[in-house]
């Protein structure tokens, strides 16, 4: 038996109503899934999971249905609009990224980022939070962080961290000593690489917040971060300038080798 499902909500999002706006076009020119399929080069699956929100459509799609309909770039425009609104499914999207990701390059100035975070590291932080649930946000928190660091394929992970990160007692000594000792051992790690920005590189441009790059099989995506949330970001000129940031943070941070004798360092200042 053939589900049929309702449309997505088109209030609630530009992305969902980009979907919705895929639906009733496809359905207004009386095509099935995979005779819409055919139109643009997409399995008939992945234009159901557009239209029921489970991906999202990408550029060189919408311009084929603006070719095809002849349309005036409509379908490009109200991509444009989705990727650059707020999304208030945005972050149940970039988990998903994350845990498929094949690179994930990410800089931290004041903590150690998530997926190199122990659990009582993590704890530590989520005790502060307001929400009612802490509990559950620690469960969730530690449940992406396994999702990722536990594959039998994980990413390459490339991660610049400022010295502060080191130098901030979090949790309490033996939370701090066990989390130096942890980046230590994830440097060593095939698949890791850790570089510490130390003090005396002076002012660098991660002072405007954390970041992260997402490299997928077939594109790449960046999350910035914020008080209270955060924004994902698929522009690929945005993601091209956060890239090139990246890079000129790294030109300042220390080797491998001598990024490890900075934890140690401070790691031998939690005896």
């Amino acid at each position: 038996m053939v589900i049929v499902r309702d449309p997505l909500d088109p209030k609630i999002s530009m992305w969902h109503f980009l979907a919705y706006y895929l639906r009733f076009m496809r359905e207004k020119e009386g095509l099935s899934l995979a005779q819409w399929g055919k139109i643009i080069g997409m399995a008939r699956s992945s234009v159901s999971n557009i239209e029921a929100g489970r991906a999202k459509l990408q550029v060189d799609y919408a311009r084929r249905l603006d070719v095809k309909f002849e349309t005036g770039g409509l379908f490009e425009l109200l991509l444009w609009y989705a990727r650059m609104a707020h999304d208030p499914n945005w972050f149940k999207q970039y988990s998903q990224h994350e845990r498929q990701a094949v690179e994930i390059k990410v800089f931290h100035g004041q903590a150690v980022p998530l997926l190199l975070q122990t659990d009582d590291y993590t704890r530590a932080y989520v005790r502060m939070n307001t929400a009612k649930d802490v509990e559950g946000m620690l469960a969730g928190r530690v449940s992406r962080k396994r999702a990722v660091m536990e594959r039998e394929d994980p990413p390459y992970i490339w991660a610049l961290l400022d010295e502060a990160v080191l130098a901030r007692p979090v949790g309490g000594r033996e939370v701090m000593k066990a989390q130096l000792q942890y980046l230590l051992e994830l440097s060593q790690r095939w698949y890791v690489i850790l570089r510490i920005v130390p003090f005396s590189a002076g002012e660098h441009l991660g002072a405007d917040g954390f970041f992260q790059l997402i490299g997928l099989q077939d594109r790449d995506i960046a999350y910035a971060g914020a008080q209270k949330g955060g924004r994902l970001i698929e522009m690929p000129d945005e993601i091209k300038d956060f890239a090139v940031t990246f890079e000129r943070i790294g030109a300042k941070a220390e080797s491998q080798d001598a990024s490890r004798d900075m934890i140690k360092h401070y790691l031998e200042r939690c005896p």
